[in-house]
């Protein structure tokens, strides 16, 4: 028998079946189809330019009007400016919302369509990368997704498709026994592939490009799926549908919607996502036509158009500007349209849904590596050949996080002014001779006039998304009425302006770190509880505590009607330890759900899919503690762990592995099991897991063990 897993473990993936797929060329033009925009998006582009021009204009015209141009400092012209940026950012926003409104409904295949008689059989792959996840919950996800593909009797043309990058041996030795274990619970219904990859280069994206390469060639399209994604049966078939239904549809994106919410702040964007979302990526897709965006899950893909376009060239310089493409999913469907192919979003189907994270902490830890990632797009936003919607939306995601960085800046000057204002004496006559002095202006009532202003454009998102609900007898019906949604709103909306400053100085140093050249790594995600200790919210968020209190105390000497006017910002930053160990609450969230607040529809009327996904976790049996311990003691596992695999890569000629070595070695000095699991390394451990001759030695000493014993 071979070192490693041996050729048993081949029923792990199908035979090989080859997609050619290199790197792109960011400064060479491909030759491509041209695809006109159609009417509706163009008078789509119309209302978003005129809204944004027309707003950002006025709200220059008025900020220059508060101060006197001619005599204007330094400061104050630094304040205009990140001002009006600001503003521009809003309203792009705000110019968006109202484009969706020309939108017509998607067309929608009728319920149960099938592919018409004679039609070719067209392979589907529902492929969930995953990285160090709980196995239970992902494999419970894809096998509710599998079964209600077959009651609708669609599920021969799919396959499921798992891709491991998990680097913990504990981690995947559990992938492998869920994966096994759903392989034969879905044996009838359709093939269950798992490859866990041994060089996790470009992490996501590494993953999805290595599929293609080894194994794109058996498939037509792809389904893009989380860890924590579910697409329901007729989604994931009209998805199909629309595939073969248009040859230069490259990418189809849904919409999901957020489930499974417990704790307070999980609560809090699962209603955002349902009340403010649909209007939101209603918008986004109607200026966007054929050239919109992929987030990077639950969407379909031609595989064809994938392996043609989406090969990603490695950043020249040092990280974090440099090196691989973190954000991917942006720059997949940018160069996808550059190619010819269109990329549409589809924001009527229904029926897909994914998680949040549950705490404050949770989001900021994702947001240091989705930060990186979208700033890292300076860096393509450039390339040639790029439509000029697609590099729109890399703008997008770069101003998502600078935005918050403008914002304090914008902060920083206005405490900087008022400073200036009460420690340094105007100057009335400057040294030219003149008859009558200058008098310093600054007009207190347009600035408040053009601060409510700005207040209206940045809530028309959510007022847009508040009139949306009203008029929806599904969303009132089960958020508790006029009454209910409007309250919803109201606390959606405080609690979202205390955590707005908290989260402006998170994403502030995450741009402040990115620029000093530190990386984000890469970490897995949190998903079920997301509970939040008192130490755990003090260590994170004191400095935000104390730079308000500071802050308070300056202004406070200075000029106390500023302080009125800062407190909104400065009391979030206050409550930030609070705030954190009540974002992760799911007592806090339950108590909201109890008297009506926060609701979404699906969260009432559990969606059948997802129903199925908790039985089906409530019902699994718990995988093991230590996964080499439980293949050491039993056999029938080490055979599926292999099966269950392919084989690990063989080393070079005269470039032996020295983890596998080194856990060789310990494992002939080793005496007991214990004492051979407590000495091996973690990189030791997963060359053991994927060694059957080191894995049968591990067994051995568990064997011997027990004889002692007996």
């Amino acid at each position: 028998m071979d070192s490693s897993l041996n050729a048993a473990a081949a029923g792990a993936m199908p035979p090989e079946s080859p997609r050619e797929m290199s790197a792109q060329n960011l400064t060479e033009k491909p030759t491509a189809r041209r695809i006109p925009a159609g009417a509706a998006v163009r008078f789509a582009r119309f209302i978003l330019v005129t809204t944004f021009c027309g707003i950002t204009s006025y709200g220059f015209y008025q900020m220059l009007q508060v101060v006197r141009f001619a005599s204007m400092t330094l400061l104050q012209g630094l304040m205009i400016f990140f001002f009006v940026i600001s503003l521009s950012w809003i309203a792009f926003a705000a110019g968006s919302v109202l484009a969706g409104a020309s939108k017509r409904h998607d067309a929608r295949n009728p319920p149960g369509a099938t592919l018409a008689a004679g039609a070719a059989r067209l392979l589907t792959a529902l492929v969930m990368p995953i990285y160090n996840e709980n196995p239970i919950r992902t494999t419970a996800g894809l096998q509710a997704m599998a079964e209600a593909l077959s009651d609708i009797g669609a599920h021969s043309d799919f396959e499921i498709v798992v891709l491991s990058d998990s680097t913990d041996a504990n981690a995947w030795i559990c992938e492998t026994l869920a994966v096994n274990q759903l392989r034969a619970t879905l044996a009838p219904i359709m093939p269950v592939w798992y490859r866990r990859r041994w060089r996790n280069i470009a992490r996501k994206s590494g993953n999805l490009e290595d599929f293609v390469q080894t194994w794109g060639g058996r498939y037509a399209y792809m389904i893009v799926l989380d860890a924590d994604s579910l697409i329901q049966a007729q989604t994931l078939q009209y998805l199909v549908t629309e595939m073969r239904k248009d040859e230069s549809l490259g990418i189809l994106q849904t919409a999901p919607q957020l489930i499974g919410a417990r704790s307070l702040f999980g609560r809090l964007q699962q209603f955002a996502a349902c009340v403010y979302g649909p209007v939101i990526t209603r918008g986004l897709a109607a200026w966007s036509g054929n050239e919109g965006n992929y987030w990077g899950h639950n969407a379909i893909i031609r595989v064809a158009a994938f392996a043609e376009c989406c090969g990603l060239p490695e950043l020249s310089g040092r990280k974090p500007f440099g090196g691989f493409i973190l954000s991917h999913d942006f720059v997949e469907a940018a160069l996808i349209r550059r190619g010819g192919w269109k990329v549409c979003m589809a924001t009527d189907c229904g029926g897909t849904w994914e998680e949040s994270p549950p705490s404050l902490i949770d989001v900021a830890i994702r947001d240091r590596r989705w930060a990186q990632g979208n700033l890292q797009h300076s860096k393509i936003i450039g390339a040639t050949g790029l439509r000029f919607s697609s590099r729109l939306h890399l703008g997008v995601g770069i101003m998502s996080y600078l935005s918050s960085t403008l914002w304090l800046v914008l902060l920083t000057l206005g405490f900087a002014l008022s400073v200036q204002s009460h420690l340094i004496r105007p100057e009335y006559f400057s040294h030219d001779f003149q008859l009558f002095p200058t008098w310093p202006r600054f007009d207190v009532e347009l600035m408040m006039s053009l601060f409510w202003f700005s207040m209206v454009v940045l809530l028309i998102p959510k007022l847009l998304g508040l009139v949306r609900a009203l008029l929806s007898k599904r969303i009132r019906k089960s958020t508790g009425g006029v009454i209910g949604v409007t309250a919803s709103v109201m606390l959606e909306i405080l609690l979202s302006a205390l955590f707005a400053p908290i989260l402006m100085l998170i994403q502030s140093r995450h741009v402040l770190e990115i620029i000093r050249g530190r990386d984000s790594g890469w970490k897995a995600q949190r998903r079920d509880s997301g509970q939040t200790t008192w130490y755990e919210a003090w260590c994170y968020h004191y400095r935000h505590m104390l730079l308000s209190c500071v802050t308070a105390t300056i202004i406070w000497f200075l000029s106390p009607p500023l302080l009125v006017w800062l407190a909104p910002a400065l009391l979030g930053l206050f409550l930030a330890v609070p705030l954190s160990r009540a974002s992760g609450s799911e007592s806090l969230g339950t108590a909201l759900e109890r008297v009506g607040l926060l609701r979404t529809p699906d969260e009432v009327n559990l969606p059948a899919l997802v129903r199925r996904r908790q039985e089906l976790i409530a019902a699994s049996i718990g995988l093991p503690d230590s996964g080499l311990k439980f293949l050491a003691q039993q056999a029938h596992a080490r055979e599926a762990h292999a099966r269950g695999n392919l084989p690990r890569p063989a080393n070079l000629r005269g470039q032996p592995n020295a983890h596998t070595l080194t856990a060789e070695q310990k494992l002939a000095d080793a005496e007991t099991l214990e004492e051979a699991l407590e000495w091996l390394e973690p990189a030791e451990q997963i060359e053991v897991a994927a060694d059957i001759n080191l894995l049968n030695r591990l067994a051995r000493l568990s064997d011997a063990h027990s004889r002692i014993h007996i």
